[in-house]
């Protein structure tokens, strides 16, 4: 595969959180993928739980300072950074303190799920896209990994689908096995606010980690199944309605799989 400028967007990152069926491969194949000279930018959320002075994590003035609005509530952006030991690669963070500055990732200490987890997966992936147009680096292929990064191909399709920053991107969202957590009744009104169509945003009424994934699947170019945990019903929705997808769950070389499924994508889209 040519050079290409990939991001990869990720709810979980190791070594800044436990090594997981998520952080692990969301470090590993961006690492993989720089070392093969594609270029390659990496985020994942700040959560509280992270620690700043032993990771190294520091401000980058120039791209914080923006506001997002969620909910007509107005959310400043924070934006750090930080290097990963031996890998020669960077990792931003996106950052605020009212969703983010909690010592958890996703449950209270009484592991109940965070009733605003919905709010901010949104801010995280439209954090993303306004940290992306203030780098003023447009990338061909968008690897999201995780629920949480699953709405970020539904912004760019529907929101950004005209930017020339995203414009000729291509989206690809890993799946991966979860827990049936429910998010807020509110969730459509949230994308309704933010411009999303009623008859889309309906797809989200009670919705759950698994019908978030399904419904977001529709803006994706590629899908991969990944992990041991995924349900057979999960995989049989994808093999159902989507086009294009790998099946990573008992992959030898999951690296090789993934750069296939990305140089299909890019044939598509020079044949359309």
């Amino acid at each position: 595969m040519d050079s290409k400028r990939i991001l990869y967007v990720s709810q979980e990152i190791h070594p800044y959180l436990p090594e997981n069926e998520i952080s692990k491969p969301s470090l590993e194949l961006p690492r993989k993928m720089n070392e093969s000279g594609h270029q390659v930018r990496v985020f994942m959320p700040r959560y509280g739980l992270i620690n700043e002075r032993r990771h190294q994590l520091h401000e980058v003035i120039r791209l914080s300072g923006i506001n997002i609005i969620i909910d007509d509530e107005d959310q400043p952006l924070i934006i750090k950074v930080a290097s990963v030991p031996q890998a020669r690669m960077q990792v931003y963070f996106i950052d605020n303190d009212e969703f983010f500055k909690r010592k958890s990732i996703f449950y209270t200490e009484d592991e109940e799920f965070h009733p605003d987890n919905d709010k901010r997966a949104i801010f995280f992936c439209r954090g993303v896209i306004e940290t992306v147009k203030k780098l003023g680096w447009s990338p061909d292929i968008i690897h999201c990994h995780g629920w949480m990064a699953s709405f970020l191909p539904l912004y760019l399709k529907k929101f950004h689908h005209d930017d020339p920053m995203f414009s000729d991107s291509k989206t690809v969202l890993s799946v991966y096995g979860a827990t049936e957590e429910s998010m807020s009744e509110k969730l459509p009104s949230y994308l309704s606010f933010d411009g999303l169509e009623e008859d889309e945003a309906k797809a989200f009424e009670k919705a759950n980690i698994s019908s978030v994934y399904q419904a977001n699947m529709k803006y994706c170019d590629g899908v991969a199944l990944a992990g041991s945990k995924l349900a057979d019903e999960m995989k049989d929705y994808v093999k159902e309605n989507v086009s294009q997808f790998i099946d990573l769950s008992s992959a030898e070389n999951p690296h090789e799989e993934i750069t296939a499924l990305y140089e299909q994508i890019s044939v598509e889209e020079s044949l359309a």
